[in-house]
């Protein structure tokens, strides 16, 4: 049976929202507005009753709601198919090739390098990602970068919630080439919006995407803060992670007095890592719509200590592997080695489990009878099959759990937030 679209109340309430913004864009601000809540999430608010054919497109294209896997029928000569991984053309190893972006962006600043490449060889015209606000430090805003100076500007992890496609179709309007950087789910709904909008296809030229481990609520970036006895008034800087790998994460105020800790003391303790409900259910964290993921190489997955910084790159689609090759050939990237699914596994195995776990939630939620999103084209009952009963039984237990404790239920965000 055809569900009926689902309100944006519904959507949100659900806990299946993550805050992309695309919602905003294909419905128009006046109508659609993206919000923080008190909570600390990023979450859209109705301006104005929606028309049952916008409310439809926003179903079609929100990642909450629908995400279609890549097609292994569609997909070109040469691409290889993991169970766990999905596609991939080539997988390496490397690292930026210019020291300084290698220092300051997060691991090995591929991605930097990749934005920084396909500007100042005019593949595209600018870059659409996410950056630090520079009137609120602590919060994280879509940016759009036009040269070395800006992506350079942005380089680093933002770990908060972040809106990047909040005017997406006013971009695609420009009809000049553009690169987007974000997170797969972020990712998902733009190859959702594909399907619908032709100018997808025609003016976002590269599709990248990191490999995800969830994003937090703002609360956990509060609570960061709130930890050195500082208040969001207080702040002038906040960098996760970066110059270095992982590097520092670095509060500095405007008053001159600079605090840190480690990134493993940061993510240390997961019960207040305060990700978001829709992370959780996450079924695609590793860019598998992407045209080419890059992600951490920490072998066990974790840091053990600071290093140069070094990046894992999947390349998904022979776009992606005409780039990652182009950007080593011109100097702009260093690929150390060739990589295989399994050594994928072995700097990734968070992920693996993820992926894993998926398929057993999503039948918690089935039999509870909550709102769940469709998730096709994307293994998760094979993924479940290359893992043990008891822990099928203990991820549907554990979801079960937070369902029953409502632990997936928002408030409506209507009336607007911060």
């Amino acid at each position: 049976m055809t569900r009926a679209p689902l309100t944006l109340d519904q959507i949100v309430q659900a806990g299946l929202c993550i805050g992309c913004g695309l919602c905003e864009s294909v419905a128009g601000p006046e109508r659609v507005r993206i919000v923080m809540t008190p909570e600390g999430r990023e979450r859209p608010v109705a301006q104005a009753p929606l028309d049952a054919a916008t409310l439809a497109l926003i179903n079609a294209v929100c990642p909450g709601v629908t995400v279609e896997g890549p097609d292994p029928a569609a997909s070109a000569d040469g691409v290889r198919w993991d169970t766990i991984w999905g596609p991939a053309v080539r997988i390496a190893k490397g690292h930026a090739a210019d020291p300084a972006v290698r220092f300051n962006g997060s691991a090995g600043g591929v991605l930097s390098a990749l934005a920084i490449y396909l500007l100042e060889t005019g593949r595209v015209d600018f870059i659409l990602h996410v950056a630090a606000s520079t009137e609120q430090p602590m919060r994280t805003k879509r940016q759009l970068s036009f040269d070395r100076a800006q992506v350079m500007a942005a380089a680093g992890s933002r770990y908060g919630p972040a809106a990047p496609l909040v005017d997406f179709t006013e971009l695609l309007e420009r009809s000049r080439p553009f690169a987007f950087i974000g997170k797969p789910c972020d990712v998902a709904a733009v190859r959702n919006l594909a399907r619908h909008d032709p100018r997808v296809d025609q003016v976002v030229r590269y599709i990248l995407a990191f490999v995800c481990g969830g994003a937090s609520e703002f609360a956990k970036t509060r609570d960061l803060v709130e930890g050195f006895a500082l208040t969001e008034d207080d702040v002038s800087l906040l960098r996760y992670r970066g110059l270095g790998n992982p590097g520092l994460t670095r509060v500095e105020t405007k008053d001159g007095r600079t605090f840190s800790t480690t990134y493993s003391d940061l993510w240390r303790d997961e019960g207040k890592w305060m990700l978001q409900f829709r992370c959780k259910i996450c079924a695609d964290a590793i860019g598998e719509l992407a045209d080419l993921a890059v992600s951490d190489v920490w072998p066990g997955g974790a840091p053990t200590g600071e290093d140069a910084g070094f990046n894992g790159l999947i390349a998904r689609t022979p776009r992606g592997r005409a780039l990652l090759e182009d950007a080593a050939r011109d100097g702009a990237l260093v690929v150390l080695e060739d990589l295989d699914f399994r050594d994928l596994d072995g700097v990734q195995p968070h992920q693996v489990y993820k992926k894993q776990a998926v398929a057993a939630r999503l039948d918690a939620m089935r039999d509870a009878g909550a709102l769940m999103p469709s998730f096709s084209g994307l293994r998760l009952d094979d993924a479940a099959a290359t893992t043990d009963a008891e822990t099928l039984r203990a991820n549907y237990r554990g979801m079960r759990e937070r369902l029953d404790a409502d632990d997936n239920r928002e408030p409506s965000p209507a009336g607007g937030g911060e």
